[in-house]
């Protein structure tokens, strides 16, 4: 027992486990229509355009975080102005936005000639310096990705299925769309302190991706996630602290294992399934 009792009497990796999991739960809820979608460029882009905001809130003494938000939310906006007021394609319009924002983000850090320790926070993320502070601020975005989630929720499985039909049923998928631009950028800037701007999509996209090949329904799907990236926290957390590795990779590692070991029982699972449920009788003829 004192190989779990131990790390936790440790205040940090208290708030490490609480940080990561709330994190973890926002990116389930995101990250599951990003898998529907098959959007997980997005979430990386967002990521990565992030570097920009960071870097100048760092510069002027601000909150990273802060500066991530708004770095994040411009290029959410840049996406969604790019779609409607080009034809080109929403992939083709979140990679130049992405461009756009990362060079931003290295010409800023080329300035400076002091930002390395920061720099390597942001890509790789710190969970063991979590405060009592951020985790509040985990809390609140867990609510607010919520609340969007459960809003939005028709619209969104409107377009899931084909945009063509959304809109002829008067959903808006293109609200729909920028609401789940929101919804990632909430889990990226909320969750790049856990595991850092360039692992971060591992939390996005490995715990749905994983759930998606059991789960049969948006709501299964998402509350596997959650279970499966929260599992990653802790036992990434525990790698991290009896094997002496960087603890936001270390989550990101497991959270991907975790797929790879899953990946293959999909056919038995699959014929398990195929093999319990009922068989359908055949109707009697009419007028027997």
């Amino acid at each position: 027992m004192s190989l779990i009792s131990d790390p936790l009497s440790a205040g940090f990796f208290t708030n490490a486990l609480i940080g990561g999991v709330l994190a973890t739960w926002i990116c389930a809820i995101a990250g599951t229509w990003v898998v529907v979608r098959g959007m997980a460029f997005l979430g990386e882009a967002i990521a990565h355009g992030m570097l920009p905001g960071v870097a100048l809130a760092s510069l002027a003494g601000w909150s990273p975080l802060l500066g991530a938000g708004l770095s994040a939310l411009v290029m959410a906006a840049g996406i969604g102005w790019l779609g409607r007021r080009t034809r080109i394609s929403q992939d083709t319009s979140i990679g130049i936005a992405f461009v756009i924002m990362l060079s931003l983000g290295v010409i800023i850090v080329s300035r400076s000639k002091s930002f390395a320790t920061d720099l390597t926070a942001i890509l790789f993320g710190d969970v063991l310096a979590m405060t009592s502070g951020e985790i509040r601020v985990l809390a609140v975005a867990l609510a607010l990705t919520v609340a969007l989630a459960a809003v939005l929720a028709r619209p969104l499985q409107a377009l899931a299925l084909d945009e063509a039909l959304a809109r002829t049923l008067g959903m808006r998928p293109r609200l729909a769309s920028f609401a789940l631009t929101l919804m990632v950028t909430l889990a990226v800037v909320a969750s790049y302190r856990a595991v850092g701007s360039l692992l971060v999509v591992a939390l996005l996209v490995a715990p749905p991706a994983t759930a998606s090949l059991w789960s049969r329904s948006i709501v299964e799907t998402t509350i596997w996630a959650g279970i499966i990236g929260s599992a990653s926290v802790v036992l990434g957390m525990y790698l991290s602290w009896y094997a002496a590795t960087a603890a936001g990779a270390s989550i990101a590692t497991v959270a991907g294992a975790i797929f790879l070991i899953c990946a293959p029982t999909v056919p038995a699972v699959r014929a398990m399934r195929h093999s319990h449920s009922p068989t359908p009788t055949p109707s009697a003829p009419i007028g027997a």
